[in-house]
């Protein structure tokens, strides 16, 4: 009792403390480790561990085989966190498969409903949400591991025959019978009857198996044996298994063919070979599924503890001190804690907007502040720059033809102009303010009209363009002669074409044409003299009298 106190308070002393909370309180749970956004409380790792020790125990392992299943726990953990992380990121609930694994248990314990399995999980001290979960989760990572891992392993039927010869020790075995039996009781009492009639019935189903009779079928019929019910199997036996009897008599028999009657203390037995496996090492058809199975896991375990390591490196986990983690690598994301700084807020910059006063002609300015004029000196406008510090306004859209509504103060040491260019002279202190109301405004102008009113300034400037090859103007008799040449001739009358007059054919009475007389001034018109040509000086022709007006026919 003493050594217990001693390793107790021992133990007590290594465990690591817990800092306190400076907020105070108790803590309710200890997080053991964190994995992305899930927590691994040491309620679970106690859990997992009670379910690791019960596991082995069951197996017969030793204390040191159930040591070292504990150094894995914290890694095992972990991995199956990663797992369903995984599984969340590619969208695997594993509802589906989860309700017909439940169907499947509710079948196999011969319950009728869930709610059933619910109340049974419940009267055994089972927790039926901890029962599902586990469940779901076991989906989830077979699926996530088959998807990402097992569905890239591949291999050929060569490397699997080489993977075969290289282990095909691993596959000898001893020979062993699978046997089933047929057992007719004859009673505890040596009864000569009993003993009869058990014989008869013997010989009767010998002779129905060698009729071809169903050999499990008869079993179930006439067996007084325990094991009837499952067709009198019995499971396989080697070497040594047996008792010598029956040892000599079924290991001389092939697959497929059975003893006579054997006398035992239970009554008469007959066996019968359901398969006879010859010893050493088989052949590889015979084992062929089992080297697939061999070859496709010893390839999956490596990677899958790879694809763990690369989903550790892409993860954030942090572990409590005290607790190892024997699947970590060097290269995960270690999550670092330091005390919360709030942002320090920015100090927005103070905008002045200034606009222009219509009432005076002068900026809105500060109190001590000046503004630069067209008639302050170099010397002047250098002192006065640093009293300048007006900041501009929002900025103006102006559109074209348009002047502004509002204008900026000057820079620091530029020069200030007169911005109204027309009645109005700008004093020596004071610029002229181009919006007053007697300012004419500028005319709106469209853009190609600009090429126009340049040329048209550029030729008003240089005068009227001077050709040295271009001949000397026409003087008056020149005129003279041109206008006579111009005229048409009189020959025989004007050779100059006379236009028809046009009348209007929709007003007036209408006449047939036949009804229309023909006179001899319509068909022959008189002819018209030429126009005498006006010579200057000469006198000028006689005048003619005018011809008669034609009469309105009727």
């Amino acid at each position: 009792m003493s050594t217990m106190l001693l390793a107790g308070s021992a133990l007590a002393q290594t465990r690591p403390v817990a800092p306190e909370s400076p907020y105070g309180g108790v803590t309710v749970e200890e997080i053991v480790a964190r994995v992305n956004d899930q927590i691994i409380t040491r309620s679970d790792y106690e859990r997992a561990m009670k379910d690791v020790d019960d596991e082995a125990r069951q197996h017969g392992a030793t204390m040191q085989q159930i040591s070292e299943g504990h150094k894995d726990l914290l890694r095992n953990l972990i991995d199956q966190q990663l797992w369903l992380s995984k599984g969340k990121e590619l969208g695997i609930n594993g509802e589906t498969e989860l309700i017909q694994r439940l169907n499947e248990f509710r079948k196999q314990y011969n319950l009728d409903t869930i709610e059933e399995l619910e109340k049974a999980a419940k009267e055994q001290g089972i927790s039926f949400e901890d029962f599902k979960a586990n469940i779901r989760n076991q989906i989830i990572t077979q699926q996530v591991m088959r998807d990402q891992v097992g569905r890239r392993i591949q291999f050929t039927p060569g490397e699997e025959q080489r993977f075969f010869e290289e282990h095909k020790q691993e596959y000898a075995q001893p020979e062993n019978v699978r046997l089933s039996e047929i057992l007719v009781s004859t009673g505890t009492d040596d009864d000569p009857a009993k003993l009869a009639a058990a014989q008869a019935k013997a010989t009767d189903i010998e002779a129905k198996l060698h009729q071809g009779g169903d050999f499990a079928q008869l079993a179930k019929s006439f067996s007084d044996g325990t094991t009837a019910a499952e067709g009198g199997d019995l499971g396989a036996y080697k070497h040594g298994e047996l008792n010598k009897v029956f040892e000599d008599r079924v290991f001389s028999l092939k697959t497929g063919e059975f003893t006579e009657p054997i006398r035992t203390k239970q009554g008469l037995v007959i066996f019968k070979v359901v398969q006879h496996v010859p010893g050493g090492v088989p052949e590889y058809k015979d084992v062929e599924q089992q080297v697939e199975q061999n070859l496709y896991m010893s390839r999956m375990e490596p990677a899958i503890r790879g694809y763990l390591t690369q989903m550790r490196e892409e993860a954030a986990i942090d572990i409590k001190a005290g607790y190892s983690d024997t699947g970590a690598s060097t290269k995960e994301t270690k999550l670092v804690y330091s005390a919360y700084t709030p942002p320090v807020a920015k100090k927005k910059k103070k905008v002045e907007r200034t606009r222009f006063r219509e009432t005076t002609r002068s900026f809105r300015q500060k109190s001590g502040q000046a503004v630069a004029t067209t008639a302050a000196t170099p010397a002047a406008t250098k002192k006065d720059a640093s009293l300048t510090t007006q900041k501009p306004g929002k900025k103006e859209k102006i559109r074209f033809g348009q002047a502004p509504t509002k204008t900026l103060p000057t820079a620091a040491g530029t020069k200030v102009e007169d911005a109204g260019a027309g009645d109005q002279a700008a004093s020596a202190d004071t610029p002229a303010n181009p919006l007053e109301a007697n300012t004419k405004p500028t005319q709106k102008s469209r853009f190609s009209a600009r090429a126009k009113e340049v040329k048209q300034a550029k030729a008003t400037a240089a005068g009227p363009k001077q050709d040295k090859m271009a001949p000397a103007p026409a003087d008056a008799a020149e005129v003279a002669d041109r206008q006579t040449q111009a005229a048409p001739l009189g020959l025989s009358g004007d050779t100059g074409s006379k236009k028809k007059k046009k009348t209007n054919a929709t007003t007036g009475e209408k006449t047939r044409l036949a009804d229309k007389s023909k006179s001899a001034d319509e068909k022959t018109p008189a002819p018209e003299m030429a126009p005498t040509p006006v010579v200057p000086g000469a006198p000028g022709p006689a005048p003619q009298p005018p011809a008669p007006a034609p009469q309105p026919q009727q």
